[in-house]
């Protein structure tokens, strides 16, 4: 019996976009993809994901692939200040997890994510009043699909794999779930009613 909807939170509950926070100090579309990518996809963003680096650290590393004093002026600003501009609610979730709330299931969250998320997850995540818990890779220096993630966050808050249903946008991420115990679903089309549905099925058994 399913006790326990656990969400992941990028793509699921939020949008993120990279490209925002740069937009909001510059208008110079080369400069901004070049920043944009250095700073979000690269390596120390995931190893901030992972918790194994400070932000000092990957800040530090990720301007060393840039150029021009502009540029890195840039990557310090929208390293600062991500968190207020590149995530905002997904359409319609709220609702969800409002309705999810009201039909009796514990509604938690497990991401792979930095610590900067700490002091900021309730301005981001939708509905964030509903949850029982929220869990942060970085916390435990590991990240999905690796089993000791969903580990730790079975053991954080006492919960047995049988009785939760995982939500996430990468596949890899539901076959590790699955892997330890815990079904889960694809939410890679990001379709809400098709999602309802099988939300819906959990009920039937």
């Amino acid at each position: 019996m399913i006790k326990n909807i656990v969400f992941d939170m990028g793509k699921v509950l939020v949008e993120y976009e990279g490209d925002r926070v740069c937009r909001h100090f510059s208008e110079d579309e080369a400069l901004i993809r070049k920043v944009s990518t250095a700073v979000f996809v690269s390596p120390e963003w995931l190893m901030l994901d992972m918790g194994i680096i400070s932000e000092e650290e990957g800040l530090s590393q990720i301007l060393t692939r840039l150029d021009t004093e502009e540029e890195k002026e840039l990557a310090r600003k929208s390293f600062a200040h991500w968190h207020e501009y590149n995530m905002y609610h997904k359409e319609g979730m709220e609702e969800l997890v409002r309705e999810l709330k009201e039909e009796g299931y514990r509604i938690y969250l497990c991401s792979n994510a930095s610590v900067r998320l700490l002091t900021c997850y309730h301005q981001v995540i939708p509905a964030i009043d509903c949850f029982d818990g929220i869990f942060f890779s970085a916390e435990v220096k590991c990240m999905k699909p690796q089993k000791e993630m969903y580990e730790h966050f079975f053991e954080r808050f006492g919960l047995k794999p049988e009785e939760c249903f995982f939500i996430d946008d990468l596949e890899r991420n539901i076959q590790g779930a699955k892997a330890c115990g815990m079904d889960g679903y694809c939410f890679a089309d990001g379709d809400r009613e098709r999602l309802k549905i099988r939300l819906a099925s959990l009920k039937k058994g």
